[in-house]
């Protein structure tokens, strides 16, 4: 059965005072009312994860991602941060080849492979991240780009290790632009992107993949969309800064 999950990327957002508030929040809102088969995680800016880890590791059913790695171990890499540092101090997930990553730092998907490999080699668990431009969704063959991002991403992979990711789908066109994906539109690319999953792995393990969605994803339309057949979640960005909403959003299954 698919592992249920919520995400929450603040971004770079909130000073430290701030991001333990809404941590805290978060934490015991969490921990009262969301199911226990509901996973939550919260993606502080890098800054504050030690800290909120320790908030968030008493809760089950809670973990704590960064935002992004290093594709190296380690060395002369200024401002860098190691998946290895990151696991040392409880981090369970990393979100990799987010949109904004790839276009403002022009991470290839060579580069997002390489981190990957190194956040599986230290036992944690990649949030793999896909998804098409306005431009591209516009034109043809939007679908087919998509899928390439897994196909050089993550398809390397074994097939064990394969079943340790989870995916994020972000309509990039529908975020900050006024326009908003439908759920049917959600479910179509989900239901795609798992037949291209199975035409690499099989059926069994696509099915046992986790794919959320991150596409302006709210407390309104939440339980619209994880109420499709394919949809397993939700990778969340400015809700996940207010903890009333966001706890919302994970008690929408």
């Amino acid at each position: 059965m698919r592992k249920k999950i919520v995400a929450g990327n603040w971004k770079m957002n909130k000073s430290m005072d701030e991001a333990m508030i809404l941590a805290s929040e978060v934490v015991h809102m969490v921990k009262d009312e969301v199911n226990s088969d509901v996973q939550v995680i919260i993606a502080p800016p890098a800054l504050y994860l030690t800290t909120l880890q320790k908030h968030t590791e008493p809760v089950a059913n809670m973990g704590i991602a960064a935002q992004n790695c290093s594709n190296k171990a380690s060395g002369a890499y200024t401002g860098e941060i190691s998946a290895s540092m990151l696991k040392s101090i409880g981090v369970t997930h990393v979100i990799i080849g987010h949109s904004e990553r790839r276009q403002y730092f022009n991470e290839s998907n060579e580069q997002l492979a390489e981190k990957v490999n190194i956040v599986l080699e230290n036992g944690m668990t990649p949030i793999f991240c896909c998804g098409e431009s306005l431009e591209q969704r516009q034109g043809e063959g939007f679908f087919e780009f998509v899928a390439s991002q897994l196909t050089e991403g993550i398809f390397h992979l074994s097939s064990e290790d394969f079943g340790k990711v989870v995916i994020a789908y972000e309509p990039i066109w529908a975020i900050g632009t006024g326009l908003t994906a439908s759920s049917a539109q959600a479910q179509e690319m989900h239901a795609y992107l798992r037949g291209h999953l199975a035409s690499k792995y099989g059926q069994a393990i696509a099915d046992e993949t986790s794919i959320l969605y991150g596409g302006s994803c709210n407390e309104k339309n939440a339980e619209e969309i994880f109420s499709q057949p394919d949809v397993d979640g939700g990778l969340i960005g400015g809700a996940s800064l207010k903890s009333r909403e966001f706890t919302n959003i994970a008690k929408s299954f």
